[in-house]
């Protein structure tokens, strides 16, 4: 059995609905957190889908999300670091509007000083 390898870490929108599915729990940090991003992220699905029984998952999970985990705020600290992860996707020629929750997740990450967990492709734009 392997050790893991962070006592802490912030997961991403995509991990924590993923993570049904990971193959194992020692990919994740000891003491696995997430950022009121993605609380607001997993707040939109129960709204946002017609099918009952979609819906009724979607608020099952973000009912979840909020037992299960600490948010960390995004809060100014988060704010000043925002602008560097922005920046940085201007820099290199990327869309930052189109990955804007991702984005305000890693500026999280950044002022907490955490890893960041993803399960997320990287997009082109």
């Amino acid at each position: 059995m392997s050790a893991r390898v962070h006592e802490a870490g912030l997961l991403d929108t995509s991990t924590v609905i993923l993570l049904s599915r990971l193959p194992s729990a020692e990919v994740l940090p000891e003491r696995p957190m997430i950022s009121a991003i993605t609380l607001a992220e997993l707040s939109v699905g129960p709204l946002v889908t017609t099918d009952e029984d979609e819906r009724s998952r979607r608020l099952a999970h973000l009912q979840q999300a909020e037992a299960d985990f600490r948010a960390l705020p995004f809060d100014a600290s988060a704010a000043r670091a925002f602008g560097r992860v922005a920046s940085s996707l201007r820099k290199a020629g990327r869309k930052t509007s189109a990955r804007a929750y991702d984005a305000l997740i890693a500026a999280t990450a950044l002022a907490n000083d955490l890893p960041l967990f993803t399960c997320s492709a990287t997009p082109e734009n």
